[in-house]
């Protein structure tokens, strides 16, 4: 689904894809209820972070990681989301009750359509669960990132950051290219005939 703009494609999106403006969602977010849309988040970077569902055990750690890291990827321009099928009222009680959770201050978005779980292609059909599926969105709307893990192995925020700031220097700098394991202020590379087996 090579750059679709239609909000009723259902094939999961990929690297490269664009993610349709019309695609609208509710967020739950420092105790307020919203709606908001991926129109609203153009010109910004997103890193969209699904995760199986409330009230378990991995997920408060990944959530918690991601918001122990939430002010550097605020420093990078992006914005943090975290999306379950749960609802939005699960998402507040959550909220309330988890010492985890209760520091979270980004959006947590409620997919209890389904329906952006399934154009992701995270969704468990026979479950109405989602994997673990974190995409880093460009400001155009262009996918660039997809991890996608069993629902038992949790993500690292760390690496996620560092996959967007590599994200970020090749947007940023077209021609070149980061190595393995790239840090900020590490060198890169530019693609040539000249560096062919000398690597």
């Amino acid at each position: 689904m090579e750059n679709c703009q239609c909000g009723d494609c259902f094939g999961s999106f990929t690297i490269g894809d664009v993610v349709p403006e019309e695609l609208e969602f509710s967020v739950y977010q420092e105790k307020t209820v919203r709606r908001t849309s991926f129109a609203e988040l153009r010109g910004k970077w997103v890193v969209l972070v699904f995760y199986p569902k409330d009230f378990t055990y991995v997920c408060p750690t990944e959530l918690e990681d991601m918001q122990q890291h939430y002010a550097a990827f605020q420093a990078e321009g992006a914005e943090v989301i975290s999306m379950s099928t749960d609802s939005v009222e699960v998402h507040k009680a959550w909220h309330d009750h988890s010492p985890a959770i209760a520091t979270i201050t980004y959006a947590m978005g409620s997919d209890s359509s389904h329906e952006l779980s399934e154009i992701f292609g995270v969704l468990i059909p026979e479950e109405g669960i989602a994997e673990r599926g974190t995409f880093i969105i460009d400001p155009e709307g262009s996918i660039c990132g997809v991890e996608i893990t069993q629902g038992s192995i949790g993500r690292s925020a760390k690496e996620t950051l560092r996959k967007l700031k590599a994200a970020k220097f090749v947007h940023e700098h077209p021609g070149n290219v980061c190595p393995a394991a790239w840090e900020e202020g590490n060198e890169t590379l530019k693609p040539s005939l000249d560096l062919v087996g000398k690597i």
